[in-house]
């Protein structure tokens, strides 16, 4: 009963704090949820006209929605590039952040959810692919195991993270013999969900341009860039605005390794290149359309051209700030590659892999794709969700990995002057 209670007070004081907050604080908060309202209008179109208002078409079905899906669950992957060295190696400078690394695989699951949601054209049919509920088709069906492995995935790093600061709260160390298993389990379950995308895709025998035995390894080496740069620009707000402890080393490392897998990916790109172009078949067809257009009836189409070569460059770019010592360990330089990291893999992820598998179609057909305002109107008003989510988060993890929100003084905490400026890191 004592548990109970004490995780009644925890739930009342969090939702407290979430709630309380600086002038900023609540203009960011605001400002999130206009974006949400704007997002939740687009997509109440969208139900009462339809998918019409999107740009999607039957030669080209997945679009602007499942392009940012598919990049969100490779952000939601990138996690264990802090678990590994923390838990496996033992490393103490990042063991300290991984829980910042939970809660962003927390929001970008859930933003992966939304964006299966806006996708499907009769959301009242989905409970159909809801576990225990629907109708799964299991094993068989490959979109069952993506549903089944994202939320396995979820409701672990939620329990994790839910664990870790409910131990903060009382101000009890956590359990390892309880967190250790879990946070090690996590390290195969990250990649299973992108290997079970890629699935999704090279599972498509009509589909050439995605049966690439090398489309699994290509989704996690990319998404263990997009993750961390993500991250590495937040740890850097967050050492500037809190008392959060947060070394050089523990950023440093986390480039460092963001080196290798870009390497990594470029590689594979590269191959996957050569295989395409050397071969000569007439399935380069797709690789010609993304890479440098194709001709039919006297029409060049080279819609995605500029998008294919500016993904390719900046990944480049990227991979050589962070290879080399000193533009990695320069926070302008630094902070240049996490940016050109991120727009790599999320056109890479979107136009580079969506559009090419679908254009030429089936009967040669080309349909030049472009999100409607429809479709990025409500793309934004999912980001924005899934911003508020890791903001209020934020707010309720910050106090409590510092000790400065518990049990025993958790409601003096929640209303404290909301006015007070941050102190800089220690």
């Amino acid at each position: 009963m004592v548990n109970v209670r004490n995780f009644k007070n925890f739930i009342v004081d969090t939702a407290t704090l979430m709630a309380t907050g600086s002038r900023i604080y609540y203009m960011w908060v605001g400002f999130l949820l206009v974006l949400i309202a704007m997002g939740g209008i687009a997509y109440a179109n969208q139900l009462h006209k339809g998918l019409l208002v999107t740009n999607m078409r039957d030669q080209v079905s997945w679009g602007f929605y499942i392009g940012n899906f598919t990049f969100l669950v490779g952000v939601a992957a990138a996690s264990i590039m802090l678990v590994i060295p923390a838990y496996v190696y033992d490393w103490g400078p990042i063991k300290e952040i991984t829980i910042l690394g939970e809660m962003l695989a927390v929001t970008a699951l859930i933003m992966c959810l939304g964006f299966v949601m806006v996708d499907i054209g009769r959301p009242d049919r989905f409970w159909h692919i809801m576990p225990l509920v629907g109708h799964l088709n299991w094993p068989v069906s490959m979109l069952a195991w993506d549903v089944i492995v994202l939320n396995l995935y979820l409701l672990l790093n939620w329990f994790v993270v839910t664990y870790l600061l409910f131990s903060a709260y009382l101000e009890k160390h956590y359990k390892k013999a309880l967190v250790l298993p879990l946070v090690l389990l996590s390290i195969p379950m990250a990649v299973s969900i992108h290997t079970v995308t890629a699935y999704l895709y090279n599972g498509l025998a009509a589909r050439p341009y995605w049966n690439s035995a090398i489309l699994a390894p290509r989704f996690l080496a990319s998404a263990f860039c997009s993750g961390p740069a993500v991250l590495l620009i937040l740890l850097q707000v967050l050492r500037k605005t809190t008392r959060l402890q947060i070394k050089d080393e523990a950023i440093f490392k986390i480039a460092e390794l963001m080196a290798y897998t870009m390497g990594f990916n470029l590689f594979l790109t590269a191959a996957e290149s050569f295989k395409e172009l050397y071969s000569g078949t007439e399935h380069m067809v797709y690789f010609k359309y993304l890479l440098f257009g194709i001709e039919k009836n006297g029409v060049h189409y080279n819609t995605l051209v500029p998008f294919a070569w500016a993904s390719i460059i900046t990944g480049f770019v990227a991979f050589l700030l962070f290879l080399i010592p000193k533009t990695r360990t320069n926070w302008v330089t630094l902070n240049i590659g996490c940016v050109l990291i991120y727009s790599s893999v999320y056109i890479e992820k979107g136009m580079g892999l969506i559009i090419p598998g679908l254009t030429p179609d089936a009967l040669g057909e080309i349909y030049v794709y472009r999100p409607s305002f429809t479709e990025v109107a409500v793309t934004m008003g999912v980001f924005a969700l899934g911003a508020l989510v890791f903001t209020i988060m934020l707010k309720a993890a910050v106090p409590m990995m510092l000790g400065e929100f518990t049990i025993s003084k958790g409601r003096m905490a929640a209303k404290a002057d909301p006015e007070t400026e941050p102190v800089q890191a220690h």
